[in-house]
């Protein structure tokens, strides 16, 4: 499971870079500075938590559990869903993306919160 985590955060990882020079590069002429922050955020929960799912994976390989796991693959949840909305608002302007946006920042809450308690037990 901690390749799985490994493999996951770093192919993660890789998009965050390859959106970030696109955002940079790309779009830059194309949306308003607004929408431009919205994805340059969307890209830098996503880098943040590239580093969190390694770090599980990592994690995973000592001190094995559900609750690492499940923290896993809530970050992976959020990253689809806060920064995946994000991408598609700042693109497309369709304002109905933002509504997901809040359940992917809850699933990498949920994530964090289950790493504490994989800590403390």
């Amino acid at each position: 499971m901690d390749k799985t985590f490994l493999l996951t955060g770093a192919g993660a990882g890789f998009l965050a870079v390859a959106l970030g020079a696109f955002g940079a590069h790309g779009l830059r002429a194309r949306v308003s500075p607004d929408m431009l922050a919205v994805f340059e955020t969307g890209v830098r929960y996503h880098v943040y938590h590239a580093i969190a799912i390694i770090l599980v994976g990592v994690i995973a390989a000592r001190l094995d559990g559900w609750l690492i796991r499940a923290a896993g693959w809530c970050f992976a949840a959020g990253v689809v869903l806060f920064s995946g909305s994000l991408y598609a608002l700042a693109i497309s302007g369709i304002t109905v993306f933002g509504a997901i946006t809040p359940i992917g920042g809850l699933a990498f809450l949920l994530g964090w919160a289950l790493l504490v308690v994989a800590a403390v037990l």
